[in-house]
């Protein structure tokens, strides 16, 4: 399901490594999420959880909706 573009953020409940999280992405952002895990072959927990390991390993880590949101971008 394609969404419009211009959409407020939706908050999903996520779990990472055994706890659990929410996160706000705009629809666009969940769609992508979700093609992404899809074409890797993963749920979606797990690959937040591993863009969030490489996210907690910067100089300067940003919130986790940011990281998903900037991995999702540069890998188009």
């Amino acid at each position: 399901m394609t969404h419009p573009p211009y959409h407020p953020p939706v908050k999903r409940s996520v779990e990472i490594a055994g706890h659990k999280t929410s996160i706000s992405l705009e629809p666009v952002f969940w769609d992508m999420l979700r093609r992404a895990a899809d074409a890797e072959g993963v749920a979606i927990n797990a690959l937040v959880g591993r863009i969030d390991e490489e996210r907690i390993k910067a100089e300067t880590p940003p919130g986790l909706a940011g990281a998903i949101r900037i991995w999702l971008v540069s890998r188009s």
